[in-house]
């Protein structure tokens, strides 16, 4: 479907030709300029932006050659369609291969004018879609996004920056939930393979059967089930990154397999028996300690090695606590612009209790915590009311428990903390502060003669 908004230059030093073209193509809902030589053109382009800049190749002055070579050189998005005589189509073509995007011979059809722009403008979109999709997943893997100023990370930063432009295998090791795949992507979108695909596997998600054919492939007829032919991940990834999570998964077959792949750079489809090349860069993510995963009998060691190349241990968040704050503003950043919500801060009770948490379930823990928390958060700051009330409770546990106390004394202190700040938001109005806390008033009254505060005696700021 044309896009009645494209804007077309036409250029062309015979006025006839300009005013049928323009009578023609403003039918078909164009916006059409008329110039009648190159020089004339250029001052239009720098005037204004075109889609397609529609020239005659023999013109006084500079040729539609020429033309071609500056508009490529200044305007790179602009398509151009070069007319020509019968006698010029051999500069045609070669100018196709400097950058035109098509050409027509003269007398110009109508028709098939309108099927050549039509399709230059489907070619312009799909590459302004595909570089907007580049700059987004830049963005998104870039080291922007990988947020931590400790060193813990910063060294992992110093790892993958070394790492990246080459083609060596990587191992990122740690916990569920720091962010290995983010790392892996990293690596792809800062070394030379960035424009070729990025393919992921978690093997801990595919059962033993079907492991195989997924990394490797497999031929029409392989096993039941088998109806056409099936290209593995590692054909697909090939040229770029293959990312093969949760590798402690594999069972021992399959590593054998694997093994031999990472040797040879030669795969062959389950079922079949010709030998594929390929050239894809692993890297690989597990959570387990693979070391003792040998010595316990269920991973290769010569596998182990061959993978160990170039390790990168990720640390978990309880190792980087000081980094929790950068990440709870960057999630909230995140899920601001999802959720349409305009939260500014976390408040500093909430953020000390995020601090004091342990995290088991590491950065994607986090991240939840803090979707949840944008969600429910009704005003600009996030505060601990916000946040699951399990965390309350764990961060009490936590906490080092001061000499003649016990946790239920712990609890009683958090729990006191958190009802005198919400009266002193709400100015001492009980009624305000229960509403807050999501009690009612008679039990907030409870706990008040429970924890005897004295509502009087609390400073309001």
């Amino acid at each position: 479907m044309t896009e009645p908004t494209a804007r077309i230059l036409v250029v062309d030093d015979e006025r006839a030709v300009r005013t049928a073209l323009r009578v023609n193509l403003a039918k078909a809902g164009y916006d059409v300029q008329l110039t009648a030589s190159a020089e004339e053109a250029l001052e239009a382009l720098a005037a204004r932006e075109f889609d397609v800049v529609l020239t005659d190749v023999m013109m006084p002055g500079e040729s539609g050659m020429q033309l071609l070579e500056r508009v490529r050189e200044g305007y790179p998005d602009t398509r151009v369609i070069l007319m020509t005589g019968h006698g010029s189509v051999g500069d045609a073509v070669t100018a196709m291969k400097q950058g035109a995007s098509d050409y027509i011979i003269k007398p110009i059809k109508k028709n098939e004018l309108l099927v050549i722009i039509a399709r230059c403008l489907r070619e312009k979109a799909l590459l302004a879609e595909v570089k907007h999709l580049r700059a987004e997943v830049n963005e998104r893997y870039g080291f922007d996004n990988i947020v931590g100023v400790t060193p813990a990370i910063q060294h992992v930063f110093s790892l993958i920056t070394s790492v990246a432009d080459s083609s060596a295998l990587v191992l990122l090791t740690g916990p569920t939930g720091t962010g290995k795949e983010l790392l892996a992507h990293a690596i792809h979108y800062r070394s030379p393979r960035r424009d070729q695909p990025f393919v992921a596997v978690n093997c801990a998600a595919l059962p033993q059967s079907l492991l195989e054919s997924e990394l490797f492939g497999h031929e029409r007829g392989a096993f039941t089930g088998a109806v056409r032919q099936h290209r593995g991940k590692f054909e697909q990834a090939s040229g770029g990154t293959f990312f093969l999570d949760e590798i402690g998964e594999i069972p021992m077959s399959t590593q054998v397999k694997l093994l031999r792949v990472l040797e040879s750079g030669e795969i062959q489809r389950v079922g079949g028996q010709e030998t594929i090349r390929i050239s894809a860069r692993l890297v690989a993510a597990t959570n387990r300690d693979l070391r003792q995963e040998v010595r316990d009998g269920n991973f290769r060691e010569d596998l182990f090695y061959r993978l160990n190349v170039f390790h990168i241990p990720v640390p978990a968040l309880s190792e980087r606590r000081a980094d929790i704050p950068l990440l709870a503003e960057h999630f909230i950043k995140k899920y601001n612009a999802r959720h349409e919500r305009a939260v500014q801060r976390l408040s500093s009770l909430a953020a000390r209790q995020l601090e004091a948490h342990h995290w088991p379930g590491n950065i994607r823990e986090l991240e939840h915590v803090i979707e949840r928390a944008v969600i429910l958060c009704r005003g600009e700051e996030i505060d601990q009311f916000s946040l699951p009330e399990p965390n309350l409770e764990e961060a009490a546990e936590e906490a080092l428990v001061p000499p003649g106390k016990t946790i239920s004394d712990v609890l009683q202190d958090t729990e006191r903390r958190i009802i005198i700040e919400a009266l002193k938001r709400e100015k001492g109005v009980q009624a305000r502060a229960a509403e807050l806390l999501g009690v009612s008033r008679s039990n907030l009254n409870y706990r008040l003669k429970k924890l005897n505060i004295v509502v009087k005696n609390i400073v309001y700021e």
